[in-house]
């Protein structure tokens, strides 16, 4: 296991430090060196880990909110302000520093020791203070509960309502479904959260109306076995309400029996079967300027073993989302690492070109190099010439401009930047990026969410006669999609299978009072999330209310596939932002035909750690999706073991393809598959294109699509990007792999190895 040397695999969370130890230990950590790329690394990589190396080097923590360690340095090494406000205050921003540094004995007692120093000081340091004080110690007090209780988890994971512990170390649901079976808690554990308990208890009795500490004693209560019945009939969430309405068999999280629990904070992820030999694997990266990305490839016994060294990843530090395509045409799936989101500071992308499983960082070679702050990248062949053109959305802010960038595949392995020369001269505060054909018209148009401004669609004409490039065309205002204003990720998909892609975008705005709030039926502030339903005549409507998911989503990762095989996609939502207070479960949507119910209980899926990239993956082979999400929060304390929730499996057939383009790019990205099956009721057709997912996750490149209560499978229709090509498969068996090459008209059987899960 490969550990950043920089950050221990777990927080030091079970020690209390203090005066000249905390000094100590925050020097100790701030002046760590690290990884060095491997003597097998590639020059362009060794190249990039330089180059991350000294941007780390000069970052400010002052600047980075995030650099928590060197903040808490900083803090704690200034002189004492003679004004005694101006003290506390600063003590305060100690505290906090501890806290998001994972130091939550410390923590504790410095909060605790700030309340003291405010009681004799007789005035805050400015209105709200002792609120915010007193909002961080009753967090701290939960966390504290957690670490006791769970001493091999670094933090609040596993399930949230549905009467489900939220710790999985605790069990399972009894046989009521109300009340978990839970172990004897250590006497510690069960002191902290009782301390969490009665913490919130007190602030409710002098404020009844804070939702949030509401929330929290809920939390606390459910963490320690005593929820309902512990928390007070007027604060009391309704068990019914809590986790959703709709019913699904559970998921496991084996992340931690297969080798995937990797501790980190937050980061991307990919599944995909990035060596060829049919087994997915798992490749995952975290935010911190020299946190070391990390590959796990399948072992085909249920399990997976850490190749990071071996694949030509050591030294590539940092990355908040990975997305992934085969921009070569070679067959093979690489990366780009995306880095620098939320900063005001620019940071270099990694374009890794994979063989086989080893990977090279050609951002250089490739002409993809700049430093922009950025979170979001989307490939696409926009201008139809069978290479995949990758568009990066910039995040400019705080008076900084970094215009968004548009790069155009030559086909040699190189791209030219034409952003300007086809409209696309974007200077927003872009969070999500998406492709999509929402006319079918043949071209991939691009929906763009912006934080704290209108989203925006850009119409894609294709190229003039002659070949030259046209420019796009913002048709925001006509097609009506420029809501949510606090947005964050966006997806293009077929949620309805009418044949039309519709407009996921998330919305980003919310407090956990909100959600305490929703779960009771009452009114909040959050901002809702929105579902654009394709008209088929250039606009859309507003679907949100009409497809229940008018629900709170304050998401970060998320991503669509289908659990249950009925050929309606479902989505999951991770959630969360950078305050440690911010803690408010993780959501699963699941597809009726009808609309959606929320499966979050039921599933077992709504962990209170922050959510980030989220893929749906067949892991086993087993016909199911299982969901990998990788997990973890902003700063430096928030650390989480990832997750892999374990399909249980269903009675509902699927096939799965492996696209191979031709003329359009090799991964057949962008095409249009619909499938035609027989059923008791008559024929019914289901629609999917071809693609990764949402934009904060990476499902496999192969396209698994459920197929309901199939009898049989009439025809599947593939209509190629770029090239027009259209192949019809008949006489294809449910339940199969398919390879697909493009015109052959003919699909190929794969021999799949189907593994049992380790733990499973």
């Amino acid at each position: 296991m490969i550990a950043s040397p920089c950050r221990p695999a777990r927080a030091p969370r079970n020690e209390a430090f203090s005066g000249a130890a905390l000094l100590l230990f925050v020097v100790f950590l701030s002046s760590c060196e690290p990884a060095q790329p491997g003597r097998g690394a590639g020059a362009g990589t060794q190249r990039m880990a330089a180059r991350l190396v000294a941007l780390a080097d000069s970052a400010d923590p002052l600047v980075d909110e995030q650099l928590n360690i060197a903040r808490l340095r900083h803090f704690t090494e200034q002189a004492p302000p003679p004004d005694p406000a101006a003290e506390i205050l600063r003590q305060g921003v100690i505290a906090q520093e501890m806290l998001n540094a994972g130091l939550t004995v410390a923590a504790v007692d410095q909060l605790f020791r700030i309340r003291q120093l405010l009681s004799g000081a007789g005035a805050e340091p400015f209105p709200g203070f002792r609120r915010t004080l007193d909002e961080l110690a009753g967090v701290a007090l939960l966390r504290r509960g957690a670490e006791l209780a769970c001493p091999d988890v670094s933090s609040i994971v596993g399930r949230f309502g549905g009467g489900r512990s939220v710790f999985p170390c605790w069990g399972q649901p009894g046989a009521s479904g109300n009340r978990p079976v839970l172990p004897t808690l250590p006497d510690s554990a069960r002191i902290a959260l009782e301390r969490a308990i009665q913490w919130q208890e007190a602030g409710l009795a002098a404020n009844p109306d804070d939702a949030r500490a509401a929330w929290l004693l809920n939390v606390a209560a459910m963490n320690a076995g005593s929820w309902p019945d512990r928390v007070p009939e007027p604060f009391r969430l309704d068990p019914g309400r809590v986790g959703g309405e709709g019913a699904l068999k559970p998921f496991k999280d084996v992340a931690r029996d297969v080798g995937l629990d990797a501790v980190s904070i937050s980061g991307g992820g990919i599944v995909e079967d990035f060596n060829g030999d049919q087994l997915l694997d798992v490749m995952v990266s975290a935010r911190g300027l020299l946190d070391q990305m990390r590959y796990f490839e399948a072992d085909g016994s249920g399990g997976f073993i850490e190749r990071t060294v071996e694949a030509g990843l050591e030294g590539l530090v940092g990355g908040l989302n990975l997305v992934h395509a085969d921009y070569d045409n070679d067959g093979d799936a690489d990366v780009l690492v995306l880095r620098g989101g939320w900063l005001v500071q620019g940071y270099p992308n990694s374009l890794l070109r994979n063989d086989g499983g080893r990977f090279e960082d050609v951002t250089e070679a490739s002409n993809v190099l700049s430093e922009h702050p950025t979170q979001t990248g989307a490939w696409a062949d926009f201008d139809g010439d069978g290479w995949l053109d990758l568009f990066i959305g910039n995040e400019s802010r705080d008076g900084r401009t970094h215009r968004s960038e548009l790069y155009r595949n030559r086909g040699d392995g190189t791209f030219e930047e034409v952003a300007d020369a086809v409209g696309l001269d974007i200077a927003g505060f872009v969070k999500g990026a998406t492709w999509g054909d929402y006319d079918n018209d043949g071209h991939v148009d691009l929906y763009l969410s912006i934080l704290s401004a209108p989203n925006r669609l850009f119409r894609n004409p294709g190229p003039a006669p002659n070949g030259s490039l046209q420019r796009f065309v913002d048709v925001t205002a006509a097609a009506g999609v420029s809501e949510p204003l606090a947005s964050f990720p966006t997806w293009f998909w077929d949620y309805d299978n009418d044949g039309w892609l519709d407009v996921f975008v998330a919305g980003y705005s919310a407090q956990i009072g909100d959600i305490y709030n929703e779960y009771r039926g009452q009114a909040h502030g959050a901002e809702l999330p929105r579902l654009y339903r394709n008209r088929g005549d250039g606009t859309f409507e507003d679907a949100t209310a009409a497809a229940r998911v008018d629900r709170i989503m304050y998401a970060m990762g998320s991503n669509f596939g289908d659990l249950d095989n009925d050929g309606w996609l479902d989505f999951y939502i991770g959630t969360g932002d950078p305050d440690y207070r911010q803690l408010m479960p993780n959501r699963m949507f699941r597809n009726t035909g009808a609309g959606f119910e929320e499966v979050t209980g039921a599933g077992g899926f709504g962990g209170l750690d922050k959510g980030h990239s989220v893929s749906f993956a067949d892991v086993d082979n087993d016909g199911d999706s299982d969901v990998h999400i990788q997990l973890g929060g902003a700063n430096e304390g928030d650390l989480s073991p990832n997750a892999l929730y374990e399909n249980p499996g269903t009675n509902h057939g699927w096939i799965a393809l492996t696209l191979e383009g031709i003329e359009a790019n090799r991964a057949g990205i962008g095409a249009r598959i619909t499938v035609t099956v027989s059923t008791a009721s008559g024929a019914r057709t289901i629609h999917r294109v071809a693609g990764t997912g949402g934009s904060f996750g990476s499902n496999p490149l192969r396209q698994h699509i459920g197929l309901g209560a199939a009898l049989g499978i009439e025809t599947v229709e593939i209509r190629w990007p770029g090239s027009g090509t259209t192949d019809v498969l008949r006489a294809l068996t449910p339940d199969r792999a398919y390879r697909v090459r493009e015109g052959s008209g003919t699909a190929e059987p794969i021999e799949r190895p189907t593994v049992r899960l380790a733990g499973s």
